[in-house]
């Protein structure tokens, strides 16, 4: 697997995650009704034209699952084990239907796990920027990895 183990990330690692991901009206629109999600910025043209935003506002949690999505084939691909949670997820500008979708990670901390010696704790900081080099969402996300097989 691509993924990188737990010996294999160190902190202050950073990884530009390649290609992007340019967001469509179908991805939008699919994410937020399989959420259940009736807000009316992400589904109603005509609603959205008179928000202060003038036209569709992508569901943020989308955004989210692209930022952490795009990171994954560099760093935690076949050698997670799972997420362990999110943290100080922010969302400083709008992501709009067109918008494109890039993403850094940087190491920020690990330490191997008290109890199971098979594997340690990795948290990661996801930046995801849009095609102007405005950050969209950042979040500080903790997984749980892998170590390397004996």
């Amino acid at each position: 697997m691509a993924g990188k183990y737990f010996e294999d990330l160190e902190v202050g690692m950073t990884f530009e995650h390649e290609p992007g991901r340019t967001v469509t009206e179908t991805d939008n629109l699919l994410f937020t009704t399989m959420t259940l999600n009736p807000q009316p910025l992400h589904l109603d043209a005509e609603f959205a034209k008179q928000s202060i935003h003038g036209q569709i506002l992508v569901n943020s949690l989308f955004t989210l699952a692209v930022v952490v999505g795009l990171s994954v084939g560099d760093t935690t691909l076949g050698t997670t084990l799972g997420n362990l949670g999110f943290d100080k997820t922010t969302f400083p500008n709008p992501v709009f239907l067109g918008d494109t979708i890039r993403v850094s990670t940087k190491v920020v901390d690990r330490r191997e796990s008290k109890s199971k010696p098979d594997r340690g704790i990795v948290t990661f900081e996801h930046i995801g920027t849009n095609q102007r080099g405005e950050i969209v969402c950042s979040c500080i996300r903790g997984a749980m990895m892998l170590r390397r097989p004996a």
